[in-house]
């Protein structure tokens, strides 16, 4: 009689780990970006972007001004009028129109024509603006500014998204600090940046366990980048846990309590 029981509770503790074993989840199913290339293979090729480089399809505005507003007028595109209701005495909006870098790097400027402005930073392509405006008119201000900065966080972060950075320049702790800082369960010490340099995806990690991770190349951020925090192993655990299951495993369990109780009482 005691052997069938106790065959019978060792089968019910062996379904009770299996139920246990399939309620886990694993890190194949959760974890994005898995196969992504040794991060230190890259991290040498990515400068510290203290001063972004314009990209294409980066959008620009490109404002030149003087007391002799007339004298730069051909230097600047004409703003754009337009009603938002069909009713003809509401108030006009008025556009500014923008520049968008082609895929060459190159822009569309009136009376210069084609210029190559991807590739240099803020200053370099107000120095060169300056040098070729420079032959038309004197004593002028140029003034541009990146108007679709903006990076992605995803992953184990309180609110993952795209945000759109106000300036040029972004660091990656106000990055986090935007996505309402990691959770619980972000990984600290295994961050992966994707960056796309000259038309290539480039890859590095930080450790944010570190205070050194301010000194990383890569600490301040370019447009574009994406952000990504992996999930610590707590979290993998507990992912794909099903209350369901539960109730059978914690089923199960208690059967098997049961039949080793009256094992003993007999």
């Amino acid at each position: 009689m005691l052997k069938p029981l106790k065959l019978i509770i060792k089968s019910l503790i062996i379904l009770s780990f299996t139920f246990l074993l399939a309620s886990c989840g694993s890190k194949k199913e959760l974890v994005y970006f898995q196969d992504e290339p040794i991060a230190d293979q890259s991290l040498s090729e990515l400068d510290n972007f203290y001063e972004i480089r314009y990209k294409p399809n980066d959008i620009l505005t490109i404002d030149v001004s003087a007391v002799n507003v007339e004298s730069v007028a051909p230097f600047n595109l004409p703003t754009v009028a337009y009603n938002s209701t069909a009713d003809a005495t509401s108030q006009a909006t008025i556009l500014r129109q923008t520049y968008l870098i082609d895929g060459s790097g190159n822009i569309e400027f009136p009376v210069l024509g084609t210029i190559k402005i991807g590739g240099l930073t803020r200053n370099e392509a107000t120095e060169m603006l300056k040098e070729k405006i420079g032959e038309y008119v004197k004593e002028f201000i140029v003034n541009i500014r990146l108007i679709n900065f903006s990076i992605t966080i995803l992953g184990d972060v309180n609110n993952p998204g795209t945000f759109t950075v106000q300036g040029e320049r972004i660091s990656l702790s106000q990055a986090l600090g935007l996505a309402g800082d990691l959770t619980i369960y972000g990984k600290r010490d295994n961050i992966l940046l994707i960056r796309e340099v000259d038309g290539k995806k480039k890859y590095a990690k930080y450790d944010l366990t570190s205070v050194n991770v301010v000194n990383s190349p890569v600490y301040y951020l370019s447009q574009n980048d994406v952000i990504y925090v992996e999930p610590n192993n707590a979290k993998i655990k507990t992912s794909s846990y099903n209350p369901n299951t539960g109730v059978l495993i914690s089923a199960v369990s208690t059967l098997a309590t049961i039949a080793a109780i009256f094992i003993f009482r007999n």
